[in-house]
């Protein structure tokens, strides 16, 4: 069957996606789109589009995603898909978020979280109050953003999400590093990689470790900054992170900080 054939494809690409390995995961997508394009079912083809869209989203390139999300949400609206649309407002809205679009961000998370209410999807709606956190820290509604993570975290735990809370905890940490709350920051971090260890996620671990290394650097402590960031350099190489470079002159920068302070080379 040319249905089972492409959901084949999106199964194997997803678990290239979960594994971080993105080129391969949208080599089987690409490959779904084709058999999709020619079936003309377009509840297979939707499902296509959406999984090219977060593979886009997740490398970087943001143009493309919006491109496969709204094409998406076209054919959403058309089956009358009310969970699929208010998922593909939430992508719509990352996109703007990573752009930092704050106000086009919000707009779309609402939007999303009117269906997700009127759904009761209390699992999607878990994730869109982390990220409807984001933006109110990032505009400067510092307690707003607690407020939502807060929420967030008790959807989090009410549907079992523990790779949420992972995410959740290192947003709370990013957003107490930003007052200066140090303590805070480090308790929540070492909450997230705790989680992100059970789980056996190392790209969530990476994430908790940069967060400590910023944590370290803020309050002066070199050697600490630099063997975080060094665990985050080894996930960076092993999963093509983008941010491999910036990291890694990071790095090199806050060597050179605890050489001045020590008189030793780092290796």
């Amino acid at each position: 069957m040319v249905w089972s054939q492409s959901a084949n494809l999106n199964s194997l690409g997803n678990q290239h996606f979960s594994k971080g390995f993105y080129t391969e995961a949208f080599q089987y997508y690409a490959q779904a789109l084709e058999v999709d394009r020619q079936n003309g079912d377009q509840r297979s083809l939707a499902t296509t589009l959406g999984n090219l869209g977060n593979i886009c989203a997740v490398s970087g390139r943001r143009e493309q995603a919006r491109a496969y999300y709204s094409e998406v949400l076209e054919l959403q609206k058309i089956l009358g898909d009310d969970r699929g649309i208010s998922t593909t407002l939430a992508n719509l809205g990352n996109l703007s978020a990573d752009a930092g679009e704050w106000e086009r961000a919000q707009a779309y998370y609402l939007e999303a979280l009117d269906l997700m209410n009127h759904l009761s999807d209390y699992a999607g709606k878990a994730v869109l109050l982390s990220d409807l956190g984001l933006v109110a820290r990032e505009t400067g509604k510092e307690e707003d953003a607690l407020a939502y993570y807060q929420e967030s975290l008790i959807l989090m735990r009410r549907v079992g999400n523990e790779a949420g809370q992972s995410d959740v905890f290192r947003m709370m940490a990013r957003l107490y590093l930003s007052q200066r709350r140090f303590e805070e920051a480090q308790s929540c971090t070492l909450t997230s990689l705790d989680v992100a260890r059970r789980l056996k996620d190392e790209l969530r671990m990476g994430g908790a470790w940069y967060v400590l290394a910023s944590c370290h650097e803020a309050q002066g402590q070199w050697s600490q900054a630099v063997q975080y960031l060094q665990k985050v350099i080894r996930i960076d190489q092993k999963y093509q992170l983008p941010k491999l470079t910036e990291n890694t002159q990071r790095l090199h920068a806050l060597e050179s900080r605890l050489s001045a302070t020590t008189g030793h080379t780092h290796e």
